[in-house]
């Protein structure tokens, strides 16, 4: 079971019920991970599937930092984050962002069995590639790519989804008269 994180800084931008939404939307999770006495965060792409909403799958090279430190079970913790706008402001201070963002902590796991590893790899191809089909449009994964390249479950435990929408939220910005320009760029498409 995932327990809701409570987010402490500008809590009025919570958005519970959202981390899946969020999840399945993006494309590049941050990874953040403790060992050797240093903190590292790299950025992977990733599967996840709502219908296994407490699992997110990285995939990496066996030799790599990461993908030994997440398959060892250390915790972890995974964001991802949605840009939808740049807000400008007639004022410095509130210039700002409109996303959606979620945190994810959790503990990894290495995923062995090659039947399973190729059907996540498949279904994350299709995630990433919609109507991509194995046999058809490339060749499936060999046993010896499955066996060199590792994947790693990560259980999420807790997670927290927070997003900010609108326009800049400035003094001056309600006054069209006042100095400057204010507004949104919005950076998504559609």
């Amino acid at each position: 079971m995932i327990t809701e994180g409570k987010i402490k800084q500008h809590p009025e931008r919570t958005a519970t019920g959202e981390e899946g939404r969020i999840l399945s939307e993006g494309m590049i999770a941050h990874i953040g991970f403790h060992v050797e006495g240093r903190t590292h965060v790299i950025p992977m792409s990733y599967h996840y599937d709502p219908s296994r909403p407490d699992c997110i799958y990285i995939h990496g090279n066996k030799a790599s930092r990461l993908m030994k430190a997440i398959c060892s079970g250390i915790p972890v913790c995974v964001e991802v984050t949605l840009l939808e706008g740049l807000v400008y402001s007639r004022s410095a201070k509130y210039h700002s962002m409109n996303y959606r963002s979620v945190v994810c902590f959790g503990n990894g796991r290495e995923v062995n069995d090659n039947k399973e590893k190729a059907e996540i790899f498949r279904d994350a191809i299709d995630r990433y590639f919609p109507g991509r089909e194995e046999g058809r449009d490339y060749k499936s994964a060999t046993t010896e790519h499955l066996t060199a390249t590792s994947l790693a479950e990560i259980r999420i435990t807790e997670w927290s989804a927070k997003a900010r929408e609108g326009g800049p939220k400035g003094l001056l910005d309600a006054d069209p008269n006042a100095e400057g320009t204010c507004g949104v760029i919005s950076t998504t498409s559609g």
